[in-house]
């Protein structure tokens, strides 16, 4: 009997080693782009947001070098947000906001496609004081974050706002490749938006499961995410004639959407790169020339850490058609979020939650 439970192990073992191995068979060929302090419109500009363009038509995902503060930045919330996890499940499950549904979400919690997703998550919202008048008004996602230490805040905030100003000139630059107007088309959108973040551990593979997160797009604008080098991220480049879902329409829906298709192209890690991509946001706007992009994440050979963080629209916003001024199609942002994000939760007109507050 030893000996067939130790074959048994062995053959588990080498099945999903196989597995693993032949999920990596398809790397995603992405390009690696140097954006620039400032963006000013000239000739470089433009044709760098162009090739940004062209990737995401092509690839649905692009690169960009880390600057030396910006890679210090990220191994220290990478390295602060271990040690936060290592910590015992109960004091980790102390540190949940009952306001902004911030902090912590234990692996298992959330679904995709109704299927159980495994990666223990911090959520970091639109950190305000309680005085702040979206937060009395009763925003969703608006509010203190139940920070752990001062140290985890101090790391997570300085990497989010560097990723801010990446997000800004990233927004210029592809507004330059799309040939709208003003420099600021894509910008404007998200002045003082919800930007916000996750943190994600996901445990390494096992003979039980691989899956991390289910296939999905993300509802917002832009993506932008660092992850060390165990490997896990999964996406779907746009394929000719494929049907994308709208997302933001309550009769599409993304989630689970070709989870055990073929064509997933694993996105190896890069050092010293961020990954970036576009939401459902901006397949609204560009009338579907930028898709959204799906992705996926499957649990690797050992455990893998990293930060999503997403550049957002203000809860205000109408988001429609950059190309069209009669544009029927249009969501107003902070519905669209509260119907998405949170409409799953039942308590949430005992909070006065409802999008006519925003």
């Amino acid at each position: 009997m030893i000996g067939d439970s130790n074959n048994l192990s062995t053959s588990s073992e080498i099945a999903y080693e196989t597995e693993w191995s032949r999920r990596l068979s398809r790397i995603a060929n992405l390009k690696t782009f140097h954006i620039p302090p400032v963006v000013v419109g000239n000739t470089t500009d433009i044709e760098l947001g162009q090739t940004m363009v062209l990737e995401w038509k092509t690839q649905g995902m692009f690169q960009v070098a880390c600057t030396p503060d910006v890679c210090t930045s990220s191994q220290l919330a990478l390295e602060a947000s271990r040690k936060f996890f290592l910590r015992p499940m109960a004091e980790k499950m102390s540190y949940v906001s009952d306001l902004t549904f911030a902090g912590y979400i234990a692996s298992g919690e959330e679904l995709t496609a109704g299927e159980a997703d495994y990666s223990e998550i911090f959520t970091i919202v639109k950190d305000l004081s309680l005085n702040d008048k979206r937060v009395q008004d009763r925003w969703p996602g608006h509010g203190p974050v139940p920070w752990p230490s001062l140290s985890y805040k101090k790391a997570l905030q300085n990497f989010l706002i560097k990723l801010g100003s990446i997000g800004d000139r990233i927004l210029q630059l592809i507004s330059l490749g799309l040939n709208l107007p003003d420099i600021n088309s894509l910008k404007s959108i998200a002045n003082d938006g919800w930007h916000h973040a996750r943190v994600l551990r996901y445990p390494p593979i096992s003979s039980e499961s691989s899956r991390g997160t289910g296939s999905h797009t993300d509802y917002g604008l832009l993506v932008i995410v660092t992850q060390d080098d165990a490997g896990g991220l999964f996406i779907r480049p746009p394929i000719d004639k494929e049907i994308r879902n709208r997302n933001w329409l309550p009769s599409e829906s993304s989630a689970g959407m070709y989870e055990d298709c073929v064509e997933w192209n694993f996105v190896k890690p890069t050092p010293s790169a961020l990954t970036v991509f576009p939401g459902d946001m901006f397949q609204l706007l560009t009338d579907g020339v930028l898709l959204s992009t799906p992705h996926k994440v499957h649990r690797a050979e050992k455990e893998r850490y990293s930060i999503a963080y997403f550049h957002e629209p203000n809860f205000q916003q109408i988001i429609k058609s950059v190309n069209k001024t009669d544009a029927t199609d249009f969501v107003h942002y902070g519905e669209k979020c509260f119907t998405k994000r949170f409409s799953h939760r039942d308590d949430l007109e005992v909070r006065g939650w409802r999008y006519e507050n925003f």
